[in-house]
């Protein structure tokens, strides 16, 4: 009897493996030849319920993924990366598109309307086709679809998420910088017309195409500022804060560059509504965050480091009193290639297909 029960057992288990399997949603990367698309192909190799089926790279069509990722030669089943014009799409229920700015949205316009997805670049963060011409220099060129889009910062907007077809995925400083004010935002507890941001990230953030100040002699031991009162990231973040307090927000922002691969820090300088202390931003962050599996308040005194959320799709907040009455620092670190991209990218799949929020994204930090 046992021996009967034990191989029923057995059966039980492989048919329940078997179905699993068959339910597997069957995914494109596209742009998997950049460092967006290899962090989701890397983040994927371990996920239960997503099956990479296609890979385009429109510069590297024809070679293996494995010799454009050594790195990843066992993350797939070493498929041949094609053109997206190449894709069958008869067979794919959803794609991770981690193409450059500006190429995004006639490609998403053209796909099927059954296939779902979560959008990388920039192309339908913005709301407003008229603001996005104006920060990218052109003319927005799926204005009907932009309608449908939801903006995916997850923990912001999981309910919107979880009902849509196409999500725009947030930029990295936007990710950081949101977390960490849209809640004090919201409560009324800081000043919305004096929030000034210095931000700082890893080279990884410009992309992997040849550039001279990407050069190791250019980028390493030193720290530089670039698009000083122009970063396209700027009306994202205003425009979540926006939502966030009901008027319009307009912030200073400065981002630079670190001498690191990746990892991302935001400080933001805010100036606190009359009669709020320190410790209510703190207690206002502790509720919003209190049950998120990715997004921490860490203690008092604790200041975020970057090193601690390496490799992860965790973000570490903090805030601190500021010398100066009346005023308070919130710090906020994420790695810029994972919560800042592809591991976000994956949480908000997640979302769509009804899978647990967390599934293929509970790395630990990569450390030291």
């Amino acid at each position: 009897m046992a021996s009967s029960r034990s191989k029923s057992h057995r059966m039980d288990r492989r048919q329940i493996a078997v179905h699993a399997a068959d339910e597997k949603q069957n995914i494109a990367v596209l742009g998997a030849s950049g460092y967006t698309g290899a962090e989701v192909m890397r983040l994927l190799s371990l996920h239960p319920d997503f099956k990479v089926t296609a890979l385009t790279g429109e510069s590297k069509a024809g070679q293996k993924f494995s010799s454009v990722f050594p790195h990843l030669a066992s993350a797939t089943d070493d498929q041949t990366l094609v053109k997206i014009a190449d894709v069958d799409w008869s067979s794919i229920d959803a794609a991770f598109c981690c193409l450059p700015h500006a190429t995004t949205q006639e490609v998403l316009a053209s796909l099927p309307m059954n296939v779902k997805v979560v959008d990388l670049s920039a192309d339908f963060r913005l709301k407003d086709v008229n603001t996005y011409a104006e920060w990218y220099g052109g003319e927005h060129k799926a204005p009907e679809l932009q309608k449908e889009v939801v903006y995916g910062l997850t923990e912001l907007a999981r309910e919107e998420v979880k009902k849509a077809r196409v999500v725009a995925n947030p930029g990295c400083y936007p990710t950081c910088v949101q977390l960490g004010l849209v809640p004090l935002v919201e409560k009324g507890l800081i000043a919305t017309e004096d929030i000034i941001i210095d931000a700082k990230s890893g080279i990884s953030g410009a992309g992997r195409s040849a550039k001279q100040n990407l050069l190791y002699c250019e980028a390493a031991e030193g720290v530089n500022a670039y698009g000083v009162g122009k970063h396209r990231h700027m009306p994202e973040i205003e425009q979540g804060l926006s939502m966030a307090s009901g008027k319009d927000v307009k912030i200073s922002f400065t981002p630079h560059l670190m001498p690191m691969s990746r990892g991302m820090e935001t400080a933001s300088y805010v100036r606190m509504s009359e009669g709020t202390g320190v410790e209510e931003l703190r207690t206002a962050l502790e509720e919003r965050y209190r049950s998120e599996p990715f997004v921490h308040v860490l203690k008092p005194g604790v200041a975020p480091y970057t090193h601690h959320v390496r490799g992860t799709n965790f973000c570490h907040i903090n805030v601190f009193e500021d010398r100066i009455s009346g005023r308070a620092i919130v710090l906020s670190v994420i790695d810029n290639l994972v919560k800042g991209a592809s591991g976000q990218a994956i949480q908000n799949m997640n979302l769509l297909f009804g899978v647990p929020e967390s599934t293929g994204i509970l790395q630990q930090a990569l450390y030291p």
